[in-house]
């Protein structure tokens, strides 16, 4: 494993546990659809470690900061 696995995992795992706390609505949806970014980036992540990542986790950041507002 690399460390961006764990990286983007670990984010994976938070923002799931954001979601389940979340009562039912439009904000718990979009804490999910960032959760499943994160999957998909440690997914990618462990199969090959690439820079390009960065760009995908700032853009699920980005939406996840959005949504706490």
């Amino acid at each position: 494993m690399s460390d961006a696995y764990d990286y983007f995992r670990a984010h994976a795992i938070a923002a799931v546990r954001k979601a389940r706390a979340l009562p039912p609505g439009r904000t718990k949806q979009k804490q999910r659809a960032v959760a499943r970014v994160y999957h998909l980036l440690s997914r990618e992540a462990a199969l090959a470690p690439n820079i390009s990542h960065l760009d995908d986790f700032r853009a699920a950041r980005r939406l996840e900061l959005q949504i706490r507002r």
